[in-house]
């Protein structure tokens, strides 16, 4: 057990512990539940209501068991026979022929549970400690994560994978031989595309030892594995590990766009299992615009797996493992009837342990003491009360999993595997259901794809969190565990928030933007160089900076719009303003108007609307007087420029301009960089980022405190979005992103406006 001066114990005060603001996904009610069973450790409930309407998961229910059903008073007795158990065997290898090759029951599970991979280090020793003890408790296996092996696990346990990451900290041969397997890690589902970080501040001695790197530097893992580039690379690294191991290897994946091919060829070269971890999942430390953006859920991931895999007749024997946001039985049983074999369980049981989701394990200060900083006074969680306490959750849980299999009149848990005719879905649209193939759906009515609720948003604590770093750092934002991100937690207030984008894994490698150059030069409006596609548009609140605006702009390289503000001052052929003015670029409203700023040799931009109406309006004679589009949210505030954008893009992609025109586009929901490379991917080149500066900079104090601020903001989205890139594979964003619709990909938006969007449903294939 590790030694600190101050064990903090939560035992006495846990039932005083705030349970969750009902914006989290993790709210209060699904908080209260897993609390509850570890502090009985009996059933309570299962068939639970909704909680989060745009959770297609939670849109899934069992046929005949609509209503919510209270099991605390059922006798043991009744379920204690339920088979729970799984076999995971070593497959064969077709395509190594030259190697002895034998089929065996490797591992015996009598729990389907696999418990997450969170390193020594993110979390504080004891609750890893507290994972593998409850694993050999319950039959089930758990993960080691990425940092090296803790040594009191070394010693005492064996009921564990090793994680065989990128970066590799702390493993050798001795370490692969401990457990009863070995993860390979390709990616992660809160930050798809990127490696592992751990801040500085919490690689202490005793991380240091482990990890075998000097204490007090990041430990940053690459974004992909230097020896993996492709599904033959990672066949070679599978076999070479059974080889050395003698025993079953996993591939962890995160569940993106191409995860059913993922998958697929992961059995194809001999795995023997693969865990697919969705987006919206906890970590110890992750850039919010990725794990807010990236990745899709995992309902959708695993139904297209299982049945990719189903199709090429590559199921049998193959460990399919859901994970990311399984917070009960319900979930954990809707999965599995989905085609998962198993399920992964984190957060929920560091809920168990007294985890109170205030999104700070990255700082090392938590205040249950479970992703604590080891350092002299760190507050550690007792680890007796972790597992007696993790133990109770998992007893109740799986107590639950068997009710729920004894109502649906089966006796073991492999009957309801990819059993989808027992699945009833509500508002689950026909193309939606041919990814998760449910046996019946009561209604097909979209849900609202958008919420107009004013700035509300923007108020909430994290936003303020994401812009004061922003504007203090100039740096990737970074926080912690738990996604409440739209349109799942958070209401949807525009198309963008129903899109995702791509990470790339094996199929095409990430770029580590961390250490390699992703370039974010545009060319655009007759051959300027700009830095970022980026437009700085002055507020109106800030008229009287504009000066201080256009210094920015020219020092950064980037164009500035001054068509809000009456100015009075010399312009510059790289500001846009409303007025002719000879070398600067014009916005007009009319052909006329643009011929007539083409005899004072200034560049012409049409002003738009972000309406289907305008964009039908443009003909070839409009496109031949206009260097570029301005599509401006601000003329109608009730449109979607997301769709003007995309038929704009279309068009001129049609008329054989597109690559000699630019388009603009200033939306004033845009809330970070994620939007922004949603937009630059829907088609834009360069996007106006007025909105987020008028929240990251409410008031100004100074000219110079408004420099500095201001070029922080857009140094720091310049970052995010070089790391969005990175994480999708592009090295070149002008080139490879901007109007990439293929790199993103929709939640279950109303099918007519997906349509419009032109963006292919998440989980398809």
């Amino acid at each position: 057990m590790l030694v600190t001066p101050n064990v903090h114990y939560i035992k006495e005060y846990l039932k005083y512990v705030p349970k969750g603001p009902e914006e989290e996904f993790w709210c209060s009610e699904r908080i209260e539940h897993i609390r509850r069973l570890a502090t009985t450790g009996r059933p309570w409930k299962i068939f639970k209501r909704p909680i989060h309407r745009y959770r297609i998961l939670d849109r899934i229910r069992f046929r005949g068991f609509e209503e919510e059903i209270i099991v605390e008073d059922v006798p043991e007795s009744e379920y204690r026979d339920i088979d729970l158990s799984h076999i995971i065997k070593m497959r064969e290898v077709p395509d190594f022929e030259d190697v002895e090759q034998k089929v065996r029951d490797a591992i015996i599970l009598e729990a389907p549970i696999y418990f997450a991979d969170m390193s020594f280090g993110a979390l504080c020793g004891n609750p890893n400690i507290a994972f593998v003890d409850v694993a050999e408790k319950i039959g089930a296996i758990s993960g080691l994560g990425e940092g090296g092996l803790h040594p009191v696990i070394a010693e005492k346990y064996r009921r564990f994978f090793v994680q065989w990451a990128s970066a590799r900290f702390g493993i050798d041969i001795e370490v692969l031989n401990r457990g009863m397997g070995v993860t390979i890690k390709i990616g992660q589902g809160a930050k798809p595309g990127i490696g592992g970080h751990l801040p500085g501040s919490k690689v202490t001695e005793i991380i240091s030892k482990v990890r075998r790197i000097p204490p007090g530097v990041d430990a940053l893992s690459p974004a992909p594995h230097h020896d993996i580039y492709s599904i033959e690379d990672l066949g070679q690294r599978i076999w070479a590990l059974k080889e050395a191991t003698g025993k079953p290897v996993f591939v962890k994946v995160a569940a993106t766009n191409y995860v059913p091919y993922v998958v697929s060829g992961i059995a194809r070269m001999g795995a023997d299992g693969a865990i697919v971890d969705s987006h919206g999942a906890g970590t110890g430390a992750t850039p919010i615009v990725v794990r807010d953006h990236v990745g899709i859920p995992i309902e959708l991931a695993i139904a297209a797996a299982d049945a990719v895999l189903r199709r090429e007749g590559l199921r049998e024997d193959f460990t399919l493992i859901a994970s990311g946001r399984i917070s009960s039985a319900d979930d954990a049983a809707k999965l599995i009837a989905l085609g998962a074999d198993m399920v992964s369980i984190g957060t929920a049981g560091l809920i168990a342990m007294g985890c109170i989701m205030c999104h700070t394990c990255n700082l090392g200060k938590c205040p249950a003491g479970l992703a604590s900083s080891l350092s002299d006074g760190s507050r550690v969680i007792d680890l007796e009360f972790a597992i007696e306490r993790l133990y109770n959750f998992m007893k109740g849980f799986l107590a639950e999993l068997k009710i729920i299999l004894k109502m649906l009149g089966l006796k073991r848990l492999r009957d309801l595997v990819g059993r989808r005719d027992l699945l009833v879905g509500y508002n689950i649209d026909d193309e939606l259901n041919k990814i998760l193939m449910l046996g019946e759906v009561k209604s097909s009515e979209p849900l609202p794809y958008r919420y107009d609720e004013g700035d509300l948003e923007f108020r909430r604590s994290k936003y303020v969190l994401y812009y004061s770093k922003l504007v203090e750092t100039g740096d990737i934002v970074v926080i912690g565990a738990g996604s409440d991100a739209p349109p799942e937690v958070e209401k949807p207030r525009k198309i963008l928030d129903w899109l995702r984008i791509d990470g790339a894994q094996v199929t095409r490698p990430s770029i580590d933007p961390y250490r390699e150059y992703v370039d974010l030069e545009f060319t655009v409006l007759g051959g300027r160089i700009v830095s970022m596609p980026l437009v700085i548009r002055v507020p109106v609140e800030h008229s009287e900076h504009a000066r201080t605006y256009m210094k920015i702009a020219r020092m950064l390289n980037i164009i500035v719009d001054l068509s809000q503000v009456e100015i009075n001052i010399p312009t510059t052929r790289d500001c846009i303003v409303k007025y002719p003015n000879d070398g600067v670029l014009v916005l007009c409203e009319n052909c006329e108007q643009c011929l007539e700023v083409r005899k004072r040799k200034s560049i012409p931009i049409l002003h738009l609307s972000p309406t289907l109406e305008a964009v039908e309006k443009i003909d070839k004679e409009t496109v031949k007087v206009v260097e570029g589009f301005l599509i401006d949210s601000e003329l109608d505030k009730r449109a979607d420029p997301e769709i003007a954008l995309v038929q704009l893009d279309k068009k001129l992609r049609k008329l054989g301009v597109r690559y000699h025109k630019t388009i603009i586009v200033n939306y004033h929901k845009i809330r970070d960089s994620g939007d922004i490379t949603k937009l630059v991917a829907l088609g834009a080149d360069l996007v106006e980022v007025c909105s987020i500066i008028r929240y990251a900079i409410p008031q100004v104090e100074d000219e110079e405190k408004l420099m500095e601020k201001l070029c922080k903001l857009l140094i720091g989205l310049k970052r995010e979005i070089a790391l969005l890139c990175g994480a999708a594979g592009v090295y070149n964003v002008q080139s490879s992103l901007v109007g990439n619709r293929e790199l993103l990909r929709v939640l279950d938006l109303d099918p007519r406006v997906r349509k419009l969007i032109d963006v292919k449903l998440a989980g398809s294939w």
